[in-house]
């Protein structure tokens, strides 16, 4: 499978106002995301996951080291659009992402500035409000909605410039949990699809639902593996002040009574099957 994002020693610095010394947010990070892959990036504030994702499609680019996006440098003014149609991007506050006074004016705001025909815009539109459970609420205007609403329509908004990337930065940070679990349907069913999803998140529970989980801390990366290699680092994770899943938490208790829980089980579903089955 081939690479649709390549980070190569990445340091990006913020400059410190105060005294004007840099600040020091990604530190030699590199990394291959492949395409068609679901990659969850975790980790606690300030570890440098929200700073990485910004890196990703442009919004940032690097002040040392190199991203390419589908082989475009993120540094290459001449492409950013390119970039930025590649990878979408959905942030944690909809009302930051929201531009019209109508909701499908919204959605039609992307491919618009693409220069996409309006004919196939309007298809456009109509497929990524469907594929969001939106459609009814096309002319509603966004202050009318809720956050979970609003989010809906801000994934939308980029579904419909056709990305093959989506870098969702803790996009339920804001969300009650039934908003949460509906965005995590829609980002799980855009995976299916084959998009490239990158879920910037600090919720182990939508974490353990990716293929791949990264975790950043001083902005670096930890650890990086499936869920249940990553995850069954439970004592490492603690040390950087980290939780982990209940089911992970649950196992490590029972094994501390002598039940021989097997590594992967991480999810609510896969404890339920090994207590289903224990004898």
């Amino acid at each position: 499978m081939s690479s649709i994002i390549q980070i190569r020693n990445l340091i990006f610095e913020y400059e410190k106002e105060e005294d004007g010394e840099p600040v020091r947010a990604i530190d030699g990070v590199t990394l291959d995301i492949e395409e068609g892959s679901f990659v969850a990036v975790i980790g606690r504030n300030g570890s440098g996951k929200s700073t990485l994702a910004k890196n990703l499609n442009g919004l940032f680019v690097p002040t040392e080291g190199t991203v390419l996006v589908d082989g475009w440098d993120t540094r290459d003014d001449e492409h950013i659009w390119e970039i930025r149609q590649t990878a979408g991007m959905v942030f944690q506050n909809p009302d930051n992402q929201l531009v019209s006074s109508i909701v499908e004016d919204d959605v039609a705001f992307g491919p618009e500035n693409l220069g996409v025909e309006p004919s196939v815009i309007r298809e456009r539109v109509d497929m990524a409000l469907s594929s969001v459970r939106m459609g009814e609420y096309r002319h509603k205007a966004p202050h009318q909605l809720s956050g979970g609403q609003k989010q809906r329509v801000a994934i939308a908004g980029v579904i419909a410039m056709r990305p093959k990337c989506i870098i969702f930065d803790e996009p339920t940070a804001m969300l009650d949990p039934r908003g949460r679990r509906d965005i995590m349907k829609i980002i799980q069913q855009l995976h299916e699809e084959g998009i490239t999803v990158i879920l910037i998140t600090h919720f182990m529970d939508e974490a353990v639902r990716a293929d791949r989980v990264i975790i950043m801390d001083k902005g670096r990366v930890l650890l990086d593996g499936t869920p249940a290699e990553v995850f069954s680092r439970r004592e490492r994770m603690l040390e950087v002040s980290l939780d982990v899943p209940v089911a992970v938490e649950i196992a490590a208790a029972l094994r501390s009574r002598g039940i021989d829980v097997p590594e992967d089980v991480i999810t609510p579903e896969d404890m339920v099957e090994f207590v289903c089955q224990y004898r």
